[in-house]
């Protein structure tokens, strides 16, 4: 058995994967991670932008990719009935581009997850952050059951609310946060399994393709145990 064989039978996160024709999602081995790390120091956004709660992406490139290194490290086991956080590579034409995350807590309970994401910044600009934001929507209520899928963004990441509004999430509210030490706006974002199934009924375009979903049965009997 090679041990990719072995590690799935062991640890079956460790086998999922969506395609989406030229697009994939897939668990972060560490070959993959040695290429992530190396596209997040290269850059994720414009200088002076902060899109993200917890400042990973400020620092020197060798800072970048430490900090990124050591938290996708951290969250690797996490992927359980209580606490679920699911970090997938996203590729393109296998060329590794971003990174899709969902996370939640009392999964087994909620079937509630939040999504988050990055893009490497020479990635920009292409389309690819609401396909791979899409791909994971079908990931989560087609091949892990969710009831519910949420997400937020910075009043001031237009691009990250653009993307929400384009796949068919409902604006949700708002909270008043800190970010930084100042305060700021994050707005709201819910997505329904009902919502899902009519915005995929209206809008054939949002994957376009056919969905392959590999290793989700096993990894679904994983979580709900």
């Amino acid at each position: 058995m090679l041990l990719s064989d072995r590690l799935t039978h062991l640890w079956p996160a460790a086998g999922i994967s969506a395609r989406a024709g030229d697009l994939e999602l897939r668990w972060i081995d560490d070959e993959l991670l040695v290429d992530l790390v190396g596209l997040a120091s290269r850059g994720v956004h414009d200088p002076g932008q902060l899109p993200f709660t917890t400042l990973w992406t400020q620092g020197t490139e060798l800072e970048v990719a430490r900090r990124f290194l050591a938290y996708q490290w951290s969250v690797r086991e996490k992927v359980g009935p209580d606490t679920f956080m699911l970090e997938l590579a996203v590729l393109r034409d296998g060329v590794p581009v971003g990174v899709q995350a969902v996370s939640g807590d009392d999964w087994a309970i909620l079937r509630s997850v939040e999504t988050g994401s990055w893009l490497g910044k020479e990635f920009h600009g292409r389309g690819i952050g609401t396909r791979m934001r899409a791909l994971m929507l079908h990931v989560c209520f087609e091949g892990l059951g969710a009831a519910e899928v949420t997400s937020t963004a910075y009043e001031d990441n237009p691009a990250s609310n653009a993307v929400s509004r384009r796949v068919g999430y409902e604006p949700d509210g708002v909270n008043r946060v800190v970010r930084d030490r100042k305060p700021e706006i994050l707005k709201r974002y819910r997505m329904t399994r009902e919502r899902w199934e009519r915005v995929q009924g209206t809008n054939s375009k949002l994957i376009g393709v056919p969905v392959e979903l590999i290793g989700f049965e096993e990894f679904r009997e994983h979580l709900d145990g």
